[in-house]
C-alpha cells in the first residue's frame, strides 16, 4: 500500500481527522456564495462519501467529514461536475470571505461579490509565509469583521455636506456615533469634525432633506489576526474610492509580507518586528 502523503493532502484541502485514514475536505467558496446546483452536488457527496452532513466554518467554508483516503480522487472528480473545487490549507493565500454588499443590503456601501471574485482569481493559493486571509465586509457594521484579516476591506461612507439644503433638523447630529457634527440653532449653523467621522454613512441615510450626501469608499486594514494571538488590522490609508487603487494595495501588503515574513510568522507579526511604515510608503505610492 502507498505511503499517504499527509502534507501534500492538507496543502489541497484535505485535513486529517482523529479517525484513521478519514479526512475532513475543505471546499472553496468564494464571498460565501455557493449555486444551488453546487450546494446539491455538494450534499450528494457528502451522503455518499462521508456521513450525510456538512460543517460550516467560521470564515463561511463548507467542510465534508469522514471522506476515505481511497476515495479522495473519485470525490473530487464527483464534485467537478458541479464546478465544485477542493480548497487550500497551509501557508498560502486562502478563500476570500465576503458579505452579501450593496447589491442585497440596505446597509451596504460597495459591491462585495464581484471584488471577492477578482482577489480570489489574484491570490487564492499563493505561497506565503504562513496563512493569509481576505475579508470584505460591506459597511461600519463590520459582519465580516475586516480587521481581523490579514487584509481587510470595509465599506464607508464619506460624508458631504449642502448647506443650502439643510434645515437644521438636528437629525443628523442625533445618530452620529462619533459626535462629529454640531449643530448651533441659534445662528443656525453646522459643523462637521471630519477627522472624527467613521464613515458610517447615517447623517446621510437620516437627513430628510437630502443635505447631507455620501460617496461609497473601501477603507483598508493591514495585519490583523485572531487565534492564539488577536490583534487589530492596522488601517494606514484614507478612505479609499477606487476599486483599482484597492487592488494595487493588495499587490503591495502580499509582496511586502512575501518579502520580509519568516516561515511560519503571520503578517501581523512580520508588521509588528519589521514596522509598518515602509509598507505604508508603498502603499500611499499605490494609491496615488
Amino acid at each position: 500500500m502507498a505511503e499517504v502523503d499527509y502534507a501534500a493532502l492538507k496543502k489541497g484541502g484535505f485535513m486529517r481527522q482523529i479517525q484513521k485514514d478519514k479526512f475532513s475536505m475543505r471546499l472553496k467558496v468564494i464571498g460565501g456564495q455557493l449555486r444551488a446546483e453546487q450546494l446539491f452536488k455538494i450534499a450528494e457527496v457528502a451522503k455518499k462519501y462521508g456521513k450525510g452532513y456538512v460543517h460550516l466554518t467560521s470564515r463561511q467554508g463548507v467542510e465534508v467529514p469522514f471522506i476515505s483516503t481511497g476515495d479522495i480522487e473519485e470525490v473530487k472528480k464527483d464534485l467537478a461536475s458541479a464546478d465544485v473545487k477542493v480548497s487550500v490549507c497551509g501557508p498560502r493565500v486562502r478563500t476570500v470571505t465576503a458579505c452579501q454588499g450593496s447589491a442585497v443590503c440596505p446597509s451596504g456601501a460597495i459591491e462585495t461579490t464581484a471584488l471577492a471574485e477578482e482577489l480570489d482569481a489574484r491570490y487564492f493559493g499563493k505561497q506565503m509565509p504562513h496563512k493569509f486571509k481576505i475579508g470584505i465586509t460591506g459597511c461600519k457594521n463590520n459582519c465580516l469583521k475586516a480587521e481581523e484579516n490579514d487584509f481587510g476591506i470595509k465599506g464607508g461612507i464619506f460624508p458631504e455636506w449642502k448647506s443650502a439644503a439643510c434645515t437644521f433638523c438636528g437629525l443628523c447630529a442625533a445618530v452620529c456615533p462619533a459626535g462629529a457634527i454640531a449643530l448651533d440653532r441659534e445662528k443656525p449653523s453646522l459643523s462637521f469634525a471630519g477627522g472624527a467621522c467613521v464613515y458610517c454613512g447615517k447623517c446621510a441615510k437620516t437627513c430628510p432633506s437630502d443635505a447631507w450626501q455620501g460617496k461609497g469608499g473601501y477603507l483598508l486594514s493591514f495585519g490583523g489576526m485572531f487565534g492564539n494571538e488577536i490583534k487589530e488590522g492596522l488601517h494606514l490609508l484614507p478612505l479609499v474610492f477606487d476599486k483599482e487603487k484597492v487592488l494595487k494595495a493588495a499587490d503591495v501588503a502580499v509582496r511586502f509580507y512575501q518579502a520580509n515574513g519568516k516561515a511560519g510568522e503571520r503578517f501581523g507579526r512580520t508588521l509588528m518586528r519589521v514596522g509598518a511604515d515602509s509598507l505604508k510608503k508603498d502603499l500611499e505610492e499605490a494609491a496615488r
